[in-house]
């Protein structure tokens, strides 16, 4: 029987425990430039025996373009890379794994935060009904997303090379591999959608058409730097920023199928809506998850499952008894920095302070107490 706390192995990525800590956005590297206080954070959580047998970064901005929340970090710049340098030393003094989330939100993103305060890009010039969080003179505030321009088909190849950058990007800066978020509304999952992608073009229209973005992203990264260190992150019915799509059982097994073939360290599935319901649903009809592994396994693919959303103790246990290899914490991380002796010893959690989580200080991110 796998528990929480044994060993696994996950492409080229040996890691100490089962117990992954899912991608937060704290919006606390101001210019897109990461700091010292993430080094302190993300060590906090970094030895496996108290903290996470794998750490994926916050969601980090592949290119200007690609940001849409006020003080995320990138890595597209020489000094990004030597930023985040300190931070994957500090988590590997620990004796942790870590890998970066490579993301560029497409329509969910604000003018201010555009390079020259243009439009956002998105597939389609359909405006998502969400919000983002915008900060002025320190105090973060959500904001209605700007309407996005639709991308010509001849931007495409520099977007999938502005990925490939940042995948060779976060090597250079120490980083153990990536995960390409695919996930939540933002660009990648855009294209997949019927409700977002619009398109006409070879990038539109059939689920072949509207996964091949993806598959483009991910053939470029794989090959940069070997699939057995690249992850990706689906979340096949989440509603997140306006997200949907007619039929995405299909859909989802169809990309389960164009991954299997490229051998990854894993697949990161959020099961439901994050932060919601694990058995939200779009439409009628419930989502099957073991369907989507098993169509997976069936085309090949040998990279671990993980899955996120809302687990405890019991039901990542019972998770991993049913096929998973790997169960990803969110928000019990943000204020339990030692989340694995907590779970092993069943010792209480402490609560997160909402109104840190985006943007600020020490408070409500360093300053969560450890067990005695």
């Amino acid at each position: 029987m796998k528990t929480l706390f044994d060993p696994c192995q996950a492409g080229a990525l040996s890691l100490a425990s089962r117990i992954v800590m899912a991608p937060l956005t704290r919006n606390r590297a101001p210019g897109a430039m990461p700091t010292a206080l993430m080094a302190k954070y993300y060590s906090q959580r970094a030895n496996p025996l108290t903290g996470a047998g794998l750490i994926i970064t916050e969601a980090t901005a592949i290119s200007h373009q690609a940001q849409g929340y006020a003080d995320v970090p990138g890595i597209w710049s020489t000094e990004q890379i030597q930023a985040w340098q300190p931070i994957t030393q500090a988590v590997h003094a620990q004796g942790g794994k870590i890998v970066m989330q490579l993301w560029h939100v497409g329509r969910v993103s604000h003018t201010s935060l555009q390079p020259g305060g243009q439009a956002p890009v998105a597939p389609s010039a359909i405006t998502a009904k969400t919000k983002t969080v915008l900060i002025q003179d320190g105090v973060p505030s959500f904001a209605p997303t700007s309407a996005p321009r639709a991308l010509e088909i001849h931007e495409l190849p520099g977007i999938v090379s502005d990925y490939r950058r940042a995948a060779r990007n976060a090597i250079s800066a120490g980083f153990d591999g990536v995960e390409v978020h695919a996930a939540n509304g933002y660009l990648i999952d855009q294209f997949l959608r019927s409700g977002s992608n619009h398109r006409q073009d070879a990038y539109g229209g059939s689920m072949a058409h509207r996964a091949r973005f993806l598959q483009e992203v991910m053939l470029a990264v794989c090959e940069e730097i070997g699939g057995e260190r690249c992850g990706i992150r689906i979340s096949p019915v989440t509603p997140a920023n306006d997200a949907s799509d007619d039929h995405p059982q299909a859909l989802f097994e169809h990309v389960a199928q164009l991954l299997a073939p490229l051998h990854l360290a894993y697949v990161h599935t959020i099961e439901g809506s994050t932060g919601a319901a694990r058995d939200y649903q779009q439409g009628d009809v419930p989502f099957d998850y073991a369907a989507l592994q098993a169509a997976y396994q069936r085309a090949g693919g040998l990279g671990a499952w993980m899955l996120n959303n809302a687990y405890d103790r019991d039901l990542a246990e019972h998770a991993l008894a049913h096929g998973a290899d790997l169960i990803a914490f969110g928000k019990a991380f943000i204020a339990n920095p030692d989340l694995a002796l907590r779970l092993r010893q069943a010792s209480a959690l402490n609560t997160p302070d909402r109104s840190t989580f985006y943007g600020g200080n020490e408070k409500g991110y360093t300053d969560y107490p450890p067990l005695p």
